[in-house]
């Protein structure tokens, strides 16, 4: 494997350890202020985004690369509503895109043809991910202060499970 994108593919493995634990962090966030709808949508972001890294991980092992974990950074624990967090939620999203995106015009620009198929999943993936949290943020946005509202998309995320993001479901929608 190529020095330059073993390097690269290691330090977005630790971005998307660090999106796990950004997510572990909200989902607690949420149960703490009693949302378990809420918490139960980011816990199934959280174990997703542990599959992403899985997958990089796979990918740098089957292209005799070294994978080399580094520290991941402390996440917020803390959102002055629903609506901060999953705003949150929605640009980290757009700055894994990025990431992503950066990954694959190195990939191109080093001609790793392999690296550049194996990113494809995740162009698609992205464009996935920040459009199951958009609407929440728009739904958010409309309800404000009304938490006959707030509580009723609540139950609606929690009806969420593990099989909805596998076939590309939002719940929210």
């Amino acid at each position: 494997m190529n020095k330059t994108i073993e390097s690269a593919f290691n330090e977005h493995l630790n971005a998307e350890l660090f999106s796990a634990y950004l997510y572990l962090s909200m989902a607690n966030y949420f149960a703490a202020e009693n949302l378990e709808g809420m918490a139960t949508w980011m816990r199934i972001q959280f174990d997703e985004e542990r599959m992403h890294a899985d997958k990089f991980i796979d990918f740098i092992n089957d292209r005799d690369g070294r994978v080399i974990l580094e520290q991941i950074d402390k996440p917020k624990s803390d959102w002055s509503s629903p609506l901060e967090a999953f705003q949150d939620a929605l640009d980290h999203e757009r700055l894994i895109s990025q990431k992503i995106n950066a990954l694959v015009d190195l990939a191109v620009k080093e001609s790793d043809h392999a690296a550049n198929t194996f990113l494809q999943w995740f162009v698609t993936e992205q464009v996935e991910e920040e459009a199951n949290v958009q609407p929440i943020v728009g739904k958010l946005k409309m309800i404000k202060d009304n938490s006959m509202g707030l509580l009723m998309l609540d139950e609606q995320l929690g009806q969420r499970s593990p099989n909805d993001t596998a076939n590309g479901a939002d719940p929210a929608a």
